[in-house]
């Protein structure tokens, strides 16, 4: 973990600390719009986001104008803001009422891989709110283990840590994850791991993602076949209709045992939520920053 200021590290825990009471203490409207006032302040603190989105879908959905482009991107910062919100009110939040927040689909497939008692593994992405789907699982049906990378702040960690677990959840850092995994699949427990980060050659292969070769991880995919847990897709999709999330949980994905085809499978059905819900995922991130050997880069030089 690379070294960083004290006096850096405690003013972003200030700044995280202040808005998340202020959307935790402020009344629900009011906390709507300060947690849009929020990400609109992020995307213009910080235009590499920006940058960064507007290349992923030129690359990516070459198909639709700038300025259908630019619509997403304004998505993509209303879906930041209301993940924002539902983070902070965690400690608000109970079963009893949860479905003013939440609603779940496909819950047969859970139970059934339950039943069967070898452990879930839920794949999942940074595509609608992924920290509420985990939040709501651990109420709806028991704790479970997350797969999470430390933030670079130990201050921010922590107090990130504290709201993943109010729920009952438990945490495994990413690095050197595969023990715990296989420990809580042994257990029968549901593990979640976001699969859709962009990783290095040396740890991943590269898989077919929007057209465009995409480093991923082959981790998920050798703890599938290694303990014969159920994969089960699952996301958690805002709808305009509702005004709440549905968590949609998909038919379990069958493991070949060939890491390489089974990575593939799971991006490729994570393409096709993405594109239904395009303004849900996180284009801000340089997912196609890994690129294959000999060929040129995606992104600038310099930090975009």
């Amino acid at each position: 973990m690379r070294k960083r200021g004290a006096i850096r590290n405690g003013l972003e825990f200030g700044l995280a600390v202040g808005i998340i009471k202020s959307l935790e203490w402020a009344p629900l409207p009011l906390a709507c719009w300060l947690a849009q006032a929020y990400a609109k302040f992020l995307d213009v603190l910080v235009p590499r986001l920006r940058q960064t989105a507007r290349r992923n879908l030129a690359l990516a959905l070459p198909h639709l104008d700038e300025v259908a482009h630019e619509r997403l991107i304004d998505g993509v910062f209303r879906s930041i803001a209301r993940i924002l919100l539902a983070f902070a009110r965690f400690s608000s939040i109970r079963r009893n009422h949860l479905q003013e927040w939440i609603r779940c689909e496909g819950m047969e497939y859970v139970e059934a891989a339950r039943k069967r008692g070898r452990g879930i593994l839920f794949a999942t992405a940074h595509l609608g709110n992924w920290e509420l789907s985990a939040f709501a699982y651990a109420l709806l049906v028991e704790p479970m283990q997350i797969v999470v990378r430390p933030f670079y702040n130990p201050y921010l960690d922590a107090l990130v840590e504290r709201r993943r677990s109010l729920s009952g959840n438990r945490l495994i850092a990413k690095t050197n994850s595969a023990r715990a995994i296989l420990k809580a699949l042994a257990a029968n427990q549901a593990v979640g791991v976001l699969i859709d980060q962009n990783t290095s050659a040396e740890s991943g292969v590269f898989v077919n993602f929007f057209g465009i070769p995409a480093c991923a991880g082959v981790g998920f995919a050798k703890l599938a076949a290694h303990s014969g847990a159920t994969v089960i897709p699952g996301f958690a999709l805002w709808s305009s209709a509702e005004r709440r999330y549905v968590l949609r949980f998909l038919p379990p994905v069958e493991i070949t045992g060939d890491a390489k085809q089974d990575t593939q499978t799971l991006h490729s059905l994570l393409e096709g939520v993405i594109r239904e819900y395009p303004d849900q995922w996180l284009w801000v991130h340089r997912r196609w920053k890994t690129r294959p050997n000999g060929s040129p880069p995606l992104y600038q030089a310099a930090r975009v």
